[in-house]
C-alpha cells in the first residue's frame, strides 16, 4: 500500500477542485484580495523552509546547477504547452488561466516538503500520515486556487500522483541501500532549496517577479546527487 497516501492526495485535491468550481462567482476584487493572502503565505512559508539548511552551499549549488539544467530542457515551456494542452481539450472557456492554475498548483503542491517526505515514508515504512496532512493542506488550498484560478487547478492532481508515486515506488526499492543519516541530510537540504523556490512561486503570484520556477525543478535531484558524494567523501 506504498502509494494510499498519494493516492488520496491526488483524489483530495480533486475533490476541493470541484468545490473550488462553485465559488467562481465571488467578486474580482475579492479574489485578488485572496490570492494576495495566498501569496504572502506561500512566502512565509518558502522562507521557514529555506532557513533550515545546515549547508546553504549545497542549496546555492543545487539551484546554480538545476537552473542550468532546467533552461537547458526547457521545463517551464513544456509543463506550460501541457497546461495549454489540456485548456484545448477541456474547452476551458478563460484562455491561458486554466494554463496558469495548472502550472501554479503544481508546483506548488510538488515542490514542497511534505511532498518528497509523505512519499518517502509510504514507500519506506507504509506510513502515510505526512500525506494525509498535505492532502488537507493541499484540498483547501485547491479550493482557493480553483476559485481564482480556475479548473486547471483540478488537473494538478494528476503530476502530483505521478511525481509523488515514483518517489515512493522506488522508496521501495532504495530501503535497504541508504543510511538513515544521508536520508535526514538529503531531506533538510532537499526542504530548503525547495522553500527557495516556493519563495519564488509567492513572489510570482504577487506579480512581483517572473522567475521560471519550473526550469529550477532539476535542483531536487542535484540536491541528492551533492549529498550523495559529499557523504561518501565525508566532507
Amino acid at each position: 500500500m506504498a502509494l494510499l497516501g498519494t493516492v488520496v492526495n491526488g483524489l483530495v485535491i480533486i475533490v476541493g477542485s470541484l468545490i473550488g468550481t462553485q465559488l467562481r462567482n465571488i467578486p474580482e476584487r475579492v479574489k485578488v484580495t485572496v490570492m494576495q493572502a495566498i501569496a504572502l503565505a506561500v512566502i512565509i512559508i518558502g522562507v521557514g523552509m529555506g532557513l533550515k539548511s545546515e549547508n546553504f552551499l549545497i542549496v546555492i549549488g543545487s539551484l546554480s546547477i538545476g537552473a542550468i539544467l532546467g533552461e537547458r530542457w526547457d521545463l517551464e515551456d513544456k509543463l506550460n504547452r501541457l497546461g495549454k494542452w489540456l485548456e484545448m481539450k477541456t474547452g476551458a472557456k478563460e484562455e491561458g488561466s486554466f494554463a496558469k492554475g495548472f502550472v501554479t498548483a503544481t508546483l506548488i503542491y510538488v515542490v514542497g516538503a511534505m511532498a518528497i517526505v509523505g512519499a518517502l515514508d509510504g514507500g519506506l515504512r507504509n506510513d502515510h500520515a505526512v500525506l494525509y496532512t498535505k492532502s488537507m493542506l493541499d484540498g483547501f488550498s485547491a479550493i482557493l486556487f480553483t476559485s481564482t484560478l480556475g479548473i486547471g487547478v483540478l488537473f494538478s492532481a494528476i503530476p502530483v500522483m505521478v511525481y509523488q508515486g515514483t518517489i515512493a515506488v522506488l522508496a521501495t526499492q532504495i530501503v535497504h541501500m541508504v543510511s538513515q543519516d544521508l536520508m535526514d541530510m538529503f531531506i533538510v537540504e532537499m526542504t530548503a532549496t525547495g522553500g527557495i523556490m516556493i519563495l519564488a512561486i509567492g513572489l510570482n503570484i504577487l506579480g512581483i517577479t517572473k522567475i521560471r520556477v519550473a526550469n529550477l525543478l532539476p535542483a531536487i535531484i542535484v540536491v541528492a546527487i551533492i549529498v550523495t558524494i559529499l557523504n561518501f567523501f565525508k566532507i
